[in-house]
């Protein structure tokens, strides 16, 4: 759902982002980048990490389907002026896929390879609720605990419950939607907020629907999880993502910035959510507005990994998982969401978007699949996250019958 306002909200967005993110269409201001060709050859990764690492038959999928494959996601990065794009896509018994196409570095024409870092936007949410729900695990907390119960001044608190937050059926207002953080971020992209800053802008605002009464994606929500997770942690949430999820799951690529720094090595990131309008360098913006609704940075190794592990639970206790898998209608047909994870055409996971940055990290359990899209650009082509039409692109390959993002037909 998309409203009319002149610029793009800013939003660490969600999924299908061009369907359901509360963001509004800017026009793209980015002419077409020069194609730099397909970077590498279909590869395999290799480690020591149990995940599948022996799943790819050397040489990976058929030429056919490679080739098929290297001209999709070619086609869909040119026409929508994506500068670069990182794929790996991983199918026991049919083979892998891990290539890179396009710039690095519009400057320089650095290629994209497949070994970056990327800022991953709102699949922090993935993170941020698995560590919320390993609290739940321990007994600590409820997930119909009113978020009153835990942090003060949150409008009708008592009401909301930590599910209602999770699930993104709050009813709270999105701060990203409000026109003052809007300015304030875009007028010093290298500002530093704190989560209570972030909060009031969104407090501004009443309540747009009673708690569970709708969906609504909504950076709020997931800013007072992360929150409850200090509160009763009693550490910050950076470190207890970092040693309840980050360090079980042996990702040791993925980090939760304390600022703007980034790793290297990492592609240059382009948007045109500015003042002007204009395409700007995005790379070193400060994302800690964004917190624990979208703040995180890592790479496709680790996204790989990741992808089974909160598709599957491993982390969480069986009954956990199940609840966190209960999704419910979004609006938008064959995508649901549950708690801090969506179901699109089959495929589960998250998808991230974050100015200059867009990826998609996704696991298909009937095929045992998973798929990682890497974007060094969040700028929207007619109102659409250009990450969904590579991962649909992809999916209408390998899996004609789970399709990511799969368009509603026409009536």
């Amino acid at each position: 759902m998309r409203s009319t306002s002149s610029r793009r909200l800013f939003a660490a967005s969600l999924l299908v982002a061009s369907v359901l993110a509360p963001l509004a269409a800017a026009p793209a201001t980015a002419g077409p980048v020069p194609a730099a060709g397909v970077a590498g050859a279909a590869v395999r990764l290799t480690g020591d990490d149990g995940h599948g690492q022996d799943d790819c038959p050397s040489g990976g999928f058929s030429r056919k389907t490679t080739a098929r494959l290297d001209k999709a996601i070619e086609k869909v990065r040119r026409e929508t002026g994506v500068p670069g794009v990182a794929v790996g896509l991983w199918m026991p018994g049919k083979g892998c896929y891990v290539r890179a196409s396009g710039v690095a570095d519009k400057a320089t024409g650095q290629p994209m390879t497949t070994d970056l870092y990327t800022r991953i936007g709102s699949e922090t949410k993935t993170f941020t609720v698995t560590a919320l729900l390993k609290l739940v695990d321990d007994g600590l907390i409820r997930l119909d605990d009113p978020i009153s119960r835990y942090i003060d001044g949150v409008p009708k608190g008592r009401r909301i419950t930590l599910r209602h937050l999770a699930e993104m059926r709050s009813g709270l207002y999105p701060y990203t939607a409000d026109a003052d953080f809007q300015h304030d971020l875009l007028s010093d992209p290298s500002r530093s907020f704190t989560p209570r800053e972030v909060l009031a802008y969104g407090y501004k605002h009443k309540n747009t629907f009673a708690p569970g009464k709708e969906f609504q994606y909504s950076n709020t929500n997931l800013i007072l999880l992360g929150l409850v997770i200090e509160k009763i942690s009693g550490k910050c949430a950076a470190d207890f993502i970092d040693e309840q999820v980050l360090r079980p799951s042996h990702l040791e690529h993925t980090l939760f910035p304390s600022g703007a720094e980034f790793p290297e090595p990492h592609p240059r990131g382009y948007t045109n959510q500015t003042l002007s309008g204009k395409v700007e360098d995005a790379t070193d913006w400060n994302p800690s507005w964004g917190w624990t609704a979208g703040a995180m940075i890592s790479n496709m190794h680790d996204l790989r990994r990741w992808a089974k592990i909160v598709a599957t639970g491993e982390l969480l206790s069986p009954e956990t998982q199940k609840q966190r898998l209960r999704t419910l209608p979004t609006g938008y047909p064959g995508t649901s969401y549950g708690l801090g994870i969506f179901k699109s055409g089959g495929w589960i996971g998250h998808n991230g978007s974050i100015p200059g940055y867009e990826s998609v990290t996704v696991y298909l359990p009937s095929k045992k699949a998973t798929l990682v899209v890497q974007l060094n650009t969040d700028i929207t082509q007619n109102g659409v996250e250009p990450s969904s039409p590579i991962a649909r692109a992809i999916t209408e390959i390998v899996t004609p019958n789970n399709v990511y993002d799969r368009p509603v037909p026409p009536r």
